[in-house]
């Protein structure tokens, strides 16, 4: 017998093609789908087709409510466009969603494989890393985080990934404990298969379901997190705009010129309760327990 005769097969394209339906039959999801793409594409090519960059000022046009001339969204207090701001700080809050749930994910995954298909003590050692990163509350170790380093894109990606991988980490290492004793498993290591190749090779793969549901959902919580750590002050700085730091720009205005708070508000609660609903699809139509043989 080959090594890969052991190995799992691919997923039949049945299979696949359930999923989808699945999927896409899933209404929130599907308009989740939607609305994130929308989104995206508006904050990648937008800036290019409105007649103001996020930077330029107008003194002249300072506190214009929405629809006022060329100013689709209107202007802040220092006269600048709301929407060429709005769509630059949505690239910056989805990238820094995106790579935080990249970086997270990563971690997670890792410590998850090895605490899952180590042995009690390697398993004992980690999960304990992981309980113990989870007894500190979440808010408080990224302002504190966020206040001891300099506060940069970057670093901000970095930050929240660090608060992150925790509940990714807690997902894997529970469906490896449960794959690990599979009859594949127990086929690898009687031909000798190291055990890098039965963890990465063999196991992870079968775990992508639940990985993939959980990246999707460490996405929005990356994006709140930024707007949180941004709206008090200790995230992204001006004039670098994000979602969070125009809510923070918006607070004093709030009864004069509540635009400023709504627009950006309204951008956060989309991309958040889209990736959710994303989120939500993805696990549904993944859960093997909704086939019906």
């Amino acid at each position: 017998m080959s090594t890969t005769d052991i190995t799992t097969p691919p997923l039949p394209r049945w299979w696949q093609s359930r999923v989808a339906r699945r999927f896409f039959g899933h209404r929130l999801a599907l308009l989740g789908l939607i609305l994130i793409s929308l989104l995206t594409l508006a904050c990648v090519f937008g800036p290019y087709l409105l007649p103001y960059d996020s930077l330029y000022i107008d003194l002249r046009a300072r506190f214009a409510p929405p629809l006022t001339g060329q100013h689709y969204l209107g202007t802040d207090p220092l006269g600048r466009d709301i929407a060429a701001r709005l769509l630059m700080a949505g690239r910056i809050s989805l990238l820094v969603g995106f790579f935080a749930m990249l970086l997270a994910t990563v971690m997670g995954t890792l410590i998850g494989v090895i605490a899952g298909y180590g042995g009690r003590t390697v398993n004992a050692v980690l999960m304990r890393l992981v309980d113990g990163f989870l007894s500190f509350p979440t808010i408080f170790l990224l302002l504190a985080l966020a206040v001891a380093l300099k506060p940069s894109p970057v670093m901000i990606t970095v930050i929240i990934a660090l608060t992150g991988w925790m509940e990714v980490a807690r997902i894997v290492e529970a469906e490896v404990r449960s794959l690990k004793e599979r009859e594949f498993v127990l086929a690898g290591r009687m031909l000798g298969l190291g055990q890098a190749h039965m963890m990465f090779r063999e196991i992870l793969p079968n775990c992508m379901g639940p990985i993939i549901v959980a990246a999707t959902l460490t996405v929005a919580r990356a994006i709140l997190l930024e707007a949180y750590i941004s709206f008090l002050g200790f995230g992204i700085q001006p004039p670098l705009p994000s979602w969070g730091n125009m809510l923070n720009g918006a607070q004093q205005y709030l009864g004069s010129a509540p635009w400023l708070a709504i627009i950006p508000g309204a951008a956060i609660t989309i991309a958040v309760t889209s990736f959710n609903f994303i989120g939500d699809g993805l696990r549904d139509a993944l859960d093997v327990r909704n086939d019906n043989f």
